[in-house]
């Protein structure tokens, strides 16, 4: 008998320590269950229980928080503050102000969580009145405030409180001051923290190759990374990798993105959700298509964001039927869509030219799913009833929406009044898109591209003298290909290019090649008032052909080429594109700003609707 308390001790461990690795596991309902098996509950029971409601926010979860709180014989400082954070977590500030006035003892961690929460919920101020109000501080306290007024945007107030915080040797006060000058776009304040922190954790380095990525600097963003594995001290995480990818989706760098995904297969990384849903991502970003299907047909579990990385991915591709088919797939298997499904589906219905299913989707989202349509969906709609050639009932969609249309709702159909040379319909685009965007080079270069395949070359030059009267400068368009891991970048009529001879020499060849086929310079392309042989010429110094003809002598035969540009496809380059993949018995994989384009035996996979 002297045994029973120890063996009814360790039957409570056991029971909380099941509850526990279940809320840790993310595995709510497991551990619900366990706590429902459990006999002899503690408070620490409970309070196993009440965290995983604090971290599975919802209305529901908040309401069984309550409940279970309710039902603590007693509760403890750890179950108030727990309750505290699930009530932050769910927005409900007002029930936070009233449970932390009602509670009997405040510890530093329950006044820590008011001045975070307060203060992710949008009420800083509200947050540093309570900090000065703390009878005790810590490092806790001072890291959340100093996060927090970084995440306002405030880095000259953020800094001063950098200043006057009594620990210094605090990877989280140093991590904060790094994210929140990455957030506001100062790259170098970053570095600058970076470089100076007295030590750092996986939380600073992911702070690093995120913010580099979000500003742009992809190549950095990698860079860090490699000098993040060759650190014994950290490990890289799914964040970690989530970031990298995106990078290598940015610069089209799939060899390294490759080595990435060979890497973390050695690691239990590679059974992560979020891990397989970004190599998808990756791999369709960077023109992989093949492997992307591959790596989602292998994942174990696929939630809706994997399933709405793989849609999104054909769409992108041209394949808008298996992006269709993947998203009956979808539903079949229990994945609810959510409004980024429908974005993905809507965009494989503007690749396909399938608008009445198009038409379908955009009234089921609402009518069946209960998805509010956004921004993005009505950009969608009008995308695709002009790509059908029904540019009145496109713009009476942008006049129906409830809400001031993005830019690029006119900038498609400004683009699609040049396919069906519509004058007045592209005036009324260009007009609203300057209105909204005066600094919008793309609707001075459009309307003024339409005035010239008219030969209106008056308003051309009256176009172009109002861009310079307004400052605007136009985004010079490039493309690019990577051989051997080196990134190769091609402008119209190059003259940098060390091998730039030899892919004259290629081009010209392959354009008697073409002619004797049948191909017939797309002179509407050339937008200059020159003398058509002039034209022609120029035609053939495009950067697309240009990154082709360079991927042609410079890899072996056979190989597939992937060609990235900044800007649309120009017509006459895709017509190119189709015969050289013929000619040279090559696939070419031309990506632009919408799609990805396969050219292969002398047909494109967007089956010129695009």
């Amino acid at each position: 008998m002297a045994r029973q308390p120890s063996i009814l001790a360790a039957a409570r461990c056991l029971t909380t320590a099941a509850v526990a690795a279940a809320v840790r596991r993310g595995d709510l309902a497991g551990a619900e269950e366990a706590f429902a098996l459990t006999r002899l509950k503690t408070t620490a029971t409970y309070n196993c229980l009440l965290a995983g409601y604090a971290r599975a926010p919802g209305p529901g979860r908040l309401a069984d928080a309550r409940y279970l709180f309710d039902r603590i014989p007693h509760p403890d400082a750890v179950s108030y503050n727990t309750l505290l954070s699930c009530h932050f977590a769910n927005g409900d500030v007002d029930g936070a102000r009233r449970l932390f006035s009602a509670m009997p003892v405040r510890d530093v961690t329950s006044w820590n969580t008011m001045v975070s929460g307060l203060s992710k919920n949008g009420a800083l101020e509200e947050a540093k009145a309570v900090f000065k109000a703390m009878p005790v501080r810590n490092a806790v306290s001072w890291n959340a405030m100093v996060a927090a007024i970084a995440c306002s945007g405030d880095m000259v107030a953020a800094e001063e409180w950098f200043r006057n915080a009594p620990e210094k040797k605090d990877a989280v006060l140093w991590t904060a001051m790094v994210t929140g000058y990455m957030d506001a776009g100062d790259v170098q304040k970053a570095m600058e923290f970076f470089e100076a922190m007295p030590v750092r954790n996986l939380v600073s380095w992911n702070a690093m190759v995120s913010g580099y990525v979000k500003n742009s600097r992809a190549g950095d963003a990698l860079r860090v990374f490699k000098t993040m594995i060759g650190n014994a001290t950290v490990q890289p995480n799914a964040s970690t990798l989530s970031s990298v990818l995106l990078g290598c989706s940015n610069l089209s760098a799939v060899e390294f993105g490759r080595q990435i995904h060979q890497w973390c297969m050695k690691l239990p990384l590679s059974r992560s959700m979020t891990v397989g849903t970004s190599l998808v991502s990756m791999y369709c970003k960077c023109g992989n298509l093949d492997d992307a299907c591959r790596l989602f047909d292998e994942m174990r579990r696929r939630d809706v964001v994997a399933w709405n990385a793989m849609i999104s991915g054909c769409a992108q591709h041209g394949d808008g039927r298996k992006a269709i088919k993947l998203f009956g797939k979808m539903k079949d298997e229990g994945v609810v869509p959510d409004c980024i499904t429908f974005v993905a589906v809507l965009t494989a219905c503007i690749h396909t030219g399938l608008c009445d299913f198009g038409m379908q989707c955009f009234e089921k989202m609402q009518g069946v799913y209960g998805i509010e349509p956004r921004i993005e969906h009505y950009s969608c709609m009008v995308d695709l009833l002009c790509r059908a050639g029904l540019l009145e009932r496109a713009i009476n969609m942008i006049r129906s929406m409830p809400f001031e249309p993005h830019p690029s709702a006119y900038g498609t159909l400004l683009t699609s009044c040049r396919i069906y040379k519509n004058l007045e319909f592209a005036e009324f685009a260009a007009v609203k898109l300057i209105e909204q965007d005066p600094q919008n080079a793309g609707a001075y270069v459009q309307l003024a591209n339409i005035y010239a395949i008219s030969n209106r070359w008056a308003d051309v030059s009256r176009v172009r003298r109002w861009m310079k009267d307004n400052a605007v400068v136009k985004t010079p368009g490039y493309s690019w290909i990577e051989i051997k891991g080196v990134r190769h970048e091609f402008r119209s009529n190059d003259r940098l290019h060390p091998q730039l001879d030899l892919i004259h020499d290629k081009l010209d060849r392959l354009e008697e090649l073409m002619k004797a086929m049948g191909y017939v310079p797309d002179l509407d392309f050339a937008l200059h008032d020159v003398e058509e042989s002039l034209k022609a010429q120029m035609l053939m110094r495009h950067s697309e052909k240009l990154a082709i003809a360079f991927g042609l002598i410079s890899s072996p035969p056979g190989m597939t080429l992937r060609i990235f540009k900044n800007l649309r496809v120009c017509g006459d380059c895709h017509n190119a594109a189709k015969l050289i993949s013929k000619i040279e018995d090559r696939e070419i994989i031309l990506r632009d700003t919408t799609r990805f384009h396969h050219f292969r035996g002398g047909s494109c996979s967007c089956g010129d609707y695009w």
